[in-house]
């Protein structure tokens, strides 16, 4: 390992901050109360009795159930369900590559997962939505399943190469597997007409607005299972940041690591990014906020905050969407562009580690 990067995979020294259990109450207090005004504020503004009204008057059929239970509800709960674990999954990126700037993103799953989906839109031209419906036996959620393909045949890619190149290799591999996949869809949409490649684009645009409750049938026990095989990762991923030396002294199995942090990565990325689009950003920059707030590498430590700070940007940045706006549509992607770029860039300018990495 060079110099570059052994910086670059040195955990963050431990230093004194609020204790967690601290950190992790505030975070959970601050996440209620963004979803209280994201139940509470929309086209539609109700007060906090309206909200407790439209909760316990479930089924009555009354305008604030309707509002509530019906449409928000659904949507704020996919935002926290989505945002927590993409933000985990930015975590296991990074702890596995011992890079920064690794996600899902940056394995090319997302973009598996919009290839999938572009073919789906594509085959729907060629055979006509109902023969694929028949085809498929998921009709209505077409374009789900062959995100959720897409992701996978990337993911399998990745996994069976991970077993034959070293993990900033593979790093680079999903990049290129990503940018084949985005020229890929590109000449697919060629072919599609403008409806075709609106009801694409609709999904690529991200949003956790399209969840409904059937959904979460299919969405949750993937998660669950990721979930809990990244707690049970932890303490080897621990090891793993001070290298894979290191990790294998301490009797890991550091290619098996690798596969079931693949894994894990899968079940997390894979159901959010068909059901929700790819989000993007989340991530990216969760990893470095949960490091920042609880000034520790540890990944036991790192996990529930990842997951409660991942929700919280994925319900801030839905809840300015879904703000009253008279005149424009807005888009997650754009706000989480907006909220995560300048944090990015703080912490990459504050991090001695990163700056000496690039001399």
């Amino acid at each position: 390992m060079n110099r570059a990067e052994a910086l670059v995979a040195a955990p963050a020294p431990e230093r004194r901050t609020s204790p967690p259990l601290l950190t992790i109450a505030a975070l959970l207090l601050a996440l209620l109360a963004a979803l209280v005004a994201s139940l509470a504020i929309g086209q539609v503004v109700l007060s906090p009795a309206e909200v407790l009204r439209g909760l316990t008057d479930f089924g009555s059929g009354s305008t604030e159930s309707r509002i509530v239970v019906e449409l928000r509800l659904p949507r704020v709960l996919a935002a926290v369900v989505g945002g927590g674990a993409l933000g985990l999954v930015g975590l296991l990126m990074q702890t596995l590559f011992r890079n920064p700037l690794a996600d899902a993103w940056s394995l090319g799953l997302m973009a598996g997962g919009q290839f999938g989906a572009a073919l789906v839109v594509v085959a729907g031209a060629v055979v006509g939505p109902a023969a694929l419906a028949l085809i498929t036996g998921l009709a209505g959620v077409g374009i789900v399943a062959g995100s959720m393909l897409g992701t996978l045949a990337v993911a399998l890619a990745m996994a069976a190469m991970a077993r034959r190149v070293h993990t900033v290799t593979l790093l680079v591999l999903g990049l290129m597997l990503g940018f084949l996949a985005q020229g890929l869809i590109s000449v697919l949409l060629h072919f599609t007409n403008r409806t075709q490649s609106r009801l694409f684009s609709s999904w690529n645009d991200a949003t956790f607005a399209s969840v409904v409750w059937p959904d979460f049938a299919t969405l949750l026990p993937p998660l669950l299972v990721g979930l809990a095989l990244a707690v049970w990762l932890a303490k080897p991923l621990t090891a793993l940041l001070l290298g894979e030396t290191y990790a294998e002294s301490l009797g890991v199995n550091v290619p098996r690591l690798r596969r079931l942090v693949l894994a894990s990565t899968i079940l997390l990325a894979a159901p959010v990014t068909a059901f929700c689009g790819p989000v993007a950003f989340i991530g990216l920059i969760t990893p470095h906020l949960a490091r920042g707030l609880l000034g520790s590498a540890r990944i036991g430590a790192l996990i529930p905050a990842t997951l409660l700070l991942g929700a919280l940007l994925a319900l801030t940045a839905d809840f300015v969407v879904h703000l009253p706006w008279s005149q424009h549509f807005l888009h997650l992607n754009a706000i989480l562009a907006i909220l995560g770029a300048p944090v990015v860039i703080v912490l990459l300018l504050k991090s001695r580690s990163l700056r000496a990495a690039g001399e």
